[in-house]
């Protein structure tokens, strides 16, 4: 049903450094679906999977692709949750350092990492945070790149470039194992948000206290046990086979 949120800011933020984080379960694949973008008439930044499951980050300014990062892995595990962080801070003179990106916990590592592999202008200042739309789960347009799965604890970050740390950590007890952590504490600058779904009447609450988000689609039925601390197992069309009776 192409369920989204979105939001637009009154007033710009730190447009050079910025921190996104949100755990995604996966329910298809295949096609485009945006985790968060940002637009205004012409230009856009957006983050989310590309139609071969692989992780993009990328901003069109004026009708031409600005910049682009894109992974060479390809996410298609319909059954864990991941953790995918983007930390931003264009004022870094080292360019692979502009745009750091982890999936639990772990950064992928520049050039090897990477497919295509193009980062912003030193200084260069994106749409996130900007006083433009922001949507969540669909792209700048509020039509194309529906994300189809679950997300939870979805967080944006204003005026600093985090790691990984201030999001999740690793079990103590099963090391390779990536959980979410108590984020309330954080501070969450200009533009920043926090949504944590607790409310199933308000799925769009700003439980950082800011403008709650605006829901488009979303029912409080939408609310879903299936967390990354109580991850439901799921079929995995996959791994799917066909018989045939004699």
């Amino acid at each position: 049903d192409s369920a989204y949120m979105h939001i637009t800011p009154g007033s710009a933020g730190n447009r050079q450094k910025f921190t996104f984080s949100c755990w995604i379960k996966k329910c298809s694949g295949g096609t485009e679906e945006i985790f968060i973008a940002a637009t205004n008439t012409t230009n856009y930044t957006r983050i989310g999977f590309e139609a071969g499951d692989e992780i993009k980050i990328f901003e069109v300014a004026s009708g031409s692709t600005a910049w682009e990062i894109q992974t060479q892995q390809k996410f298609r595990d319909f059954g864990a949750w991941y953790n995918i962080v983007v930390a931003f801070d264009t004022t870094q003179g080292t360019a692979a350092n502009r745009i750091k990106l982890y999936v639990n916990g772990t950064r992928v590592p520049a050039s090897s990492g990477f497919g295509d592999e193009t980062y912003p202008d030193e200084d260069y200042e994106t749409q996130v945070t900007n006083s433009v739309k922001h949507w969540i789960g669909i792209s700048a347009d509020g039509s194309n790149g529906p994300y189809d799965g679950y997300m939870a604890e979805v967080v944006l970050i204003n005026d600093a470039q985090l790691t990984p740390t201030s999001f999740g950590e690793f079990n103590e007890d099963s090391p390779t194992i990536w959980q979410p952590i108590n984020v309330s504490g954080l501070t969450f600058g200009t533009n920043g948000f926090y949504l944590d779904f607790e409310d199933s009447a308000n799925l769009g609450n700003d439980a950082n206290g800011g403008t709650d988000l605006t829901e488009v689609n979303l029912a409080a039925t939408d609310q879903a046990t299936d967390t990354p601390t109580n991850n439901f197992a799921v079929g995995n069309s996959i791994n799917s086979r066909i018989a045939a009776r004699y």
